[in-house]
């Protein structure tokens, strides 16, 4: 039984044509992939279908939800249908939950909006059932956790909760999983699996990723510029792949930039010993505080012109490891050494070594301040100099073209460029003042696989001609692999596993790196055979 059918929908916002003349449809207990990049049209779908289009937007063409025509639907009418019969599911928990409220009250409040006669004994009631379903049992997740307490994984199950109480007949998701560790992204995407066979309701999962949705879907749509240009069965449609963009997506998922190892075996980054503890509140008036050790006893090497990967869950202590590096975190014991100076002199940052290492983000819209042109972020690492240098505008154009862009780019403001520009920007800030170590600390997990692959390529390039060394973050251990030399796993603080990178994915010894390499989404085994 078909539950969302879109035939020939067109979508414009203030006179722009966004989507032309789309067709798809999602029957009861199927779940339907749409991929494609940034500004495809991929969730303007998912709002033309809910009837949450900015001002401004028309629409023509034909959506129906079980027989409801959606686009004649007045506002009151689709009130009643979002939650009930149609709910979604967002990509950033923490901006979709208020921060303020309990779980178990945000869970409730979309029974007592749907069902007035309810009480809120009972609506809490059934809010502790359909947080149960999606793995947050009550003696273990009480309903007066606030969102703040409870990790990102346990966030987005809060909001399929949300989503599933009323047991909607079709659910959307827009891409739920993009910030999530690879465990935990098996785990949601499992959850929702598992929802849409119990309930009998359709899913239609939003991704930007072939390897997330190729697990899961019974159906794949590809979205580019706002058409479809191709789909088809999962099981069938990586083998008859027909358009140029559809491979180039395929390809881009496997990409491996051309990279030249390390002819050197010099140490440029020694860790010794390393521990870091925090101290955690009292428990009681009188009692004595307690100690979270965030880093125990780490000990590793980067050699000069090295990419080396960490990876690990959120909370093994990557990104307490890395601030301690960076000099911004204060270790207990161990010592930390770049080119044979400590990162720390008299329990204080040593600013002559500090100038020696830059660091990209993940997300760099969020790096910069969005008041500032392009040449004065760009150039915030020249204050690590004792002198401003005189050439410091040839500096900061000769790092934007380095990484692929123009001069006149300088004068432009973050928010006239695209995501994959941005991260282009926040690369050339970390090259300006020509440092040995550069650390990536989820610096692509954000982009579109074309955006990444045209990322990983600029990396490879720079490490070439200029012998930058990097320390690689990431929770995606398919950008692990392409890009590194050797990789660290850490769990619990604690390294448990180190090694070349093609022999630690290979045979993993570890049971912890078992596991992760497991649940990494995969792409069919024969696709280098497609492209």
């Amino acid at each position: 039984m078909t539950l969302l059918s879109i035939k020939d929908l067109h979508l414009s916002i203030h006179g722009t044509k966004i989507l032309h003349g789309l067709s798809l449809s999602v029957e009861a207990s199927q779940i339907v992939g749409v991929i494609g990049e940034s500004g495809s049209g991929k969730s303007m779908t998912a709002y033309c279908a809910t009837q949450l289009l900015p001002t401004g937007s028309h629409t023509r063409g034909e959506i129906t939800l079980d027989g409801t025509n959606i686009l004649a639907a007045s506002e009151k009418t689709m009130c009643a249908l979002r939650g009930n019969d149609i709910s979604m599911v967002f990509q950033e928990p923490t901006t979709a939950l208020n921060p303020v409220q309990t779980i178990g009250k945000q869970v409730a409040e979309t029974i007592l909006i749907h069902e007035p006669g309810t009480s809120k004994a009972d609506a809490m009631e059934r809010a502790t059932e359909a947080l149960k379903r999606v793995e947050l049992p009550n003696n273990q997740f009480p309903l007066s956790r606030l969102p703040h307490e409870m990790s990102g994984g346990q966030r987005q199950r809060v909001v399929i909760a949300m989503a599933i109480a009323l047991r909607p007949k079709l659910l959307i998701a827009d891409e739920p999983t993009t910030a999530l560790d690879v465990t935990t992204q098996a785990e949601i995407l499992l959850l929702l699996t598992r929802l849409v066979r119990e309930d009998g309701m359709g899913l239609m999962m939003i991704s930007h990723d072939l390897a997330v949705v190729n697990g899961m879907a019974d159906h794949i749509h590809i979205m580019q510029r706002g058409r479809i240009v191709e789909h088809g069965p999962v099981k069938t449609l990586f083998q008859t792949m027909q358009h140029s963009y559809s491979k180039a997506l395929l390809a881009a998922s496997a990409h491996v930039p051309d990279r030249n190892p390390p002819n050197t075996e010099t140490p440029l980054l020694k860790v010794q010993n390393v521990t870091r503890d925090y101290t955690l509140p009292r428990q009681a008036l009188f009692a004595k505080r307690g100690t979270f050790r965030a880093i125990a006893d780490v000990s590793f090497t980067i050699h000069k012109g090295e990419s080396l990967g960490l990876v690990g869950e959120s909370g093994c202590g990557k990104s307490t490891l890395t601030r301690a590096i960076l000099g911004l975190e204060q270790i207990q014991r161990g010592e930390i050494l770049l080119s044979g100076e400590p990162v720390f002199t008299d329990k204080k940052s040593n600013r002559a070594v500090r100038r020696k290492m830059q660091v990209v983000f993940q997300d760099p819209y969020g790096s910069f301040n969005p008041r500032h042109r392009v040449s004065r972020l760009v150039s915030e690492p020249l204050h690590l100099l004792d002198t401003t240098p005189v050439d410091s505008r040839d500096r900061v154009v000769e790092a934007l073209t380095s990484v692929g862009l123009r001069p006149e780019d300088a004068d432009k403001y973050p928010h006239e460029f695209s995501g994959g520009q941005r991260q282009r920007i926040a690369i050339a800030r970390a090259l300006i003042i020509k440092p040995e170590l550069i650390i990536l600390d989820e610096a692509v997990s954000a982009l579109d696989v074309s955006i990444r692959a045209q990322i990983l390529d600029l990396l490879a390039e720079l490490s070439s001609v200029h012998g930058l060394t990097y320390l690689f973050i990431s929770h995606d251990l398919s950008v692990v692999r392409s890009i590194t030399d050797r990789v660290l796993v850490m769990k619990a603080g604690k390294i448990v596993e180190q090694g070349q990178t093609d022999q630690v994915f290979d045979t993993p010894t570890h049971a912890y790196t078992k596991n992760l390499i497991y649940a990494a989404p995969q792409l069919p085994a024969n696709v280098r055979t497609m492209i």
